[in-house]
């Protein structure tokens, strides 16, 4: 849906079968990759991060995070975590010669060894700010896991990280619980939440403005009519939040 090259028949299969049943869905992926760029630009470019580690990273496609980054600060390092194995053969691919970025194969799920990973922490040092990245992966950590999962993150980032995070959003939509259902159905995890349950996955954490909205609205580029979102602009959300010292 976002135009890349690394993606396999089963996923385009998927892709076009779910854009047939949600209205507005390619849009909204789109949308989920822009909000990526203006979260990681506001991180590198005026928050002066210059770590990432990026949880559920997923296939290479357009615009990665490294990418984004590097290109506001060359320096930036980057740990993309993904539990699919074949995301490592491509990331490395892309990788290939950038010393400040690499993929490493792990559960989200199981943050100590995440954290732990010899190469994560041979990339990233965390007694400095990490920008914590949840993007696109909020909505595959089940409502029994996932408060146990992103709290373990939070409480081991130094004072001065961030939790940068999108999500599948529920205000009552039918697009928006079709879509969570039809993931969870396909890919075993899809849980769309509220936009109070996802302000509640930050924490303590201080939310930057404007706080937790839908992905069309955090920070855009180009004026939004916030009175009249297509679809597709409706069915995801965004946030960063800061630790405080």
């Amino acid at each position: 849906m976002l135009g890349g090259r690394d993606n396999y028949a089963a996923d385009r299969e998927l892709a076009e079968y779910a854009t047939r049943s949600v209205p507005g869905l390619k849009e909204s992926a789109e949308e989920n990759r822009k909000v990526l760029v203006r979260g990681v630009r506001h991180l590198a470019a005026e928050a002066g991060i210059d770590q990432f580690l990026d949880l559920g990273s997923g296939l290479p496609t357009v615009q990665n995070t490294h990418e984004v980054a590097q290109a506001h600060n060359p320096d930036a390092r980057v740990v993309y975590v993904d539990i699919d194995p074949l995301v490592a053969v491509h990331g490395r691919a892309l990788l290939a010669g950038n010393a400040n970025a690499r993929v490493v194969t792990g559960d989200v799920r199981r943050p100590a060894a995440v954290l732990g990973s010899p190469e994560a922490h041979a990339l990233l040092d965390f007694d400095r700010p990490v920008a914590l990245m949840l993007v696109g992966m909020l909505h595959y950590l089940s409502p029994d896991v996932a408060d146990t999962v992103v709290g373990a993150y939070r409480d081991a980032l130094a004072p001065g990280s961030c939790l940068f995070a999108t999500s599948l959003v529920d205000t009552g939509l039918p697009a928006q619980r079709e879509l969570a259902r039809i993931t969870r159905e396909n890919l075993e995890e899809g849980w769309a939440r509220t936009p109070e349950e996802i302000a509640y996955h930050f924490g303590d954490f201080g939310l930057i403005e404007p706080g937790v909205s839908y992905t069309a609205l955090w920070r855009p580029d180009e004026l939004v009519d916030s009175d009249n979102l297509t679809p597709g602009e409706q069915l995801g959300m965004a946030g960063i939040g800061f630790k405080k010292s």
